[in-house]
């Protein structure tokens, strides 16, 4: 997280990640977020409107039905997915310069067997992680 509050996104916290993983793919209802997500729609409505108030995402009017409003991430929200995408890019290098490449790779490769494993890597790639 260090690497994304220097990147200027220190407010930040791991759990709006959960949303924002939802939102790279397009924008959604709330209704939908929160199903994706596992929690209320209150819950999802609550943490919206604390992204939206920080400035990463925005509600817009839905163009097929003027009744539903869609959340989407901002130019700032991209911005911090781009932070975070370069802070993991970061810890791999760190990663691969601490263990040699053949070691980093023997690491990292047992990581994904054991995601794939548990279930977590569909999970994962599927974006349907949920908050602990």
């Amino acid at each position: 997280m260090r690497r994304v509050d220097k990147a200027g996104h220190g407010d930040l916290r791991p759990s709006h990640g959960y949303v924002f993983q939802h939102l790279i793919p397009g924008p959604v209802k709330v209704r939908e977020l929160a199903e994706r997500l596992g929690i209320t729609a209150q819950g999802a409505s609550k943490a919206v409107t604390e992204l939206e108030e920080l400035g990463y995402v925005r509600r817009r009017v839905a163009d097929e039905d003027q009744r539903n409003r869609l959340v989407e991430l901002t130019e700032r929200g991209w911005a911090a997915v781009e932070a975070g995408r370069a802070a993991r890019a970061a810890v791999n290098r760190r990663i691969r310069a601490l263990l040699g490449e053949e070691q980093a790779g023997a690491l990292l490769g047992s990581l994904q067997r054991i995601a794939e494993r548990t279930g977590g890597l569909e999970l994962l790639s599927s974006r349907r992680l949920r908050q602990p």
